[in-house]
């Protein structure tokens, strides 16, 4: 099966923004310019995050959502602040492709199982900010600031279990470092579940997500946001390099 390259757009009060281990947020751009840019450079697929949704307590974005998914012609996925089934809706009712779902899940992971049984797995997401904290990670939440204590991999085993059809696997450690994704973790993550597996936190070149592909096989897709904000690869020319290194890509 072929890899993914997901382009990501972390969005707050309207405008694309990036940290560094959740940290130092700064404006980067217009969403829907950027949409419509990483679409035409050959992004296989979007992720909007709407970083502050769940910290405030309210469902994301709808409406600009559903301008992008409009303007685009890949898939569109969305996350932020979805704590029920009725939030899971309505989200999916700006015509995304999946829903991923972070704080709810951990908050009530017979959300995820009532989610996948309503709408299907293929459009369950499960997301996961992870910490290494000792031995192992930790699940993190409200913007990375607090540590659930509730360790990663038999989390995402059972939401697994409950029906999610994807993890997204995003590493505080990593996050906006851009100096690599967290390889361990993703190994042992892909290792724990039998579902798609997307890696986030740490591109900062292509070098990062060649070695990615070439050391955890498993993993399905690499999301990318800074390294697709700031200019620093061309995708198109990125899927050339994966194809020549014998990494199925579709350009």
């Amino acid at each position: 099966m072929d890899k993914k390259i997901v382009a990501c757009l972390d969005i707050m009060n309207g405008k694309v923004v990036k940290g560094i281990n959740f940290e130092g947020i700064k404006e980067v751009g217009d969403p829907l310019t950027r949409a419509k840019l990483y679409a035409d450079l050959g992004a296989d697929e979007l992720c909007f995050y709407d970083i502050s949704a769940s910290v405030e307590g309210r469902i994301l974005f709808t409406d600009l959502l559903a301008r992008i998914v409009g303007a685009v012609p890949i898939p569109v996925s969305a996350a932020g602040g979805v704590k029920s089934v009725d939030d899971f809706a309505r989200v999916l009712d700006t015509g995304v492709s999946k829903v991923s779902i972070n704080s709810g899940a951990l908050a009530n992971p017979q959300l995820v199982a009532d989610c996948a049984k309503r709408f299907g797995s293929e459009e369950v997401v499960v997301a996961v900010d992870a910490k290494r904290v000792g031995e192992t990670w930790h699940c993190f939440n409200q913007a990375g600031a607090h540590d659930t204590g509730v360790d990663v991999l038999p989390y995402l085993k059972i939401c697994e279990q409950n029906g999610a059809g994807e993890i997204v696997v995003n590493s505080i450690d990593t996050d906006g470092v851009q100096e690599g994704y967290d390889l361990t973790l993703l190994k042992n993550v892909c290792d724990t579940v039998n579902i798609p597996v997307v890696a986030s936190g740490g591109a900062g070149k292509p070098e990062h997500i060649l070695t990615l592909f070439l050391q955890v096989p498993k993993c399905a897709s690499a999301l990318g946001a800074s390294i697709f904000h700031y200019d620093l690869v061309n995708i198109r020319a990125l899927k050339t390099r994966m194809r020549e290194q014998g990494i199925p890509v579709s350009i």
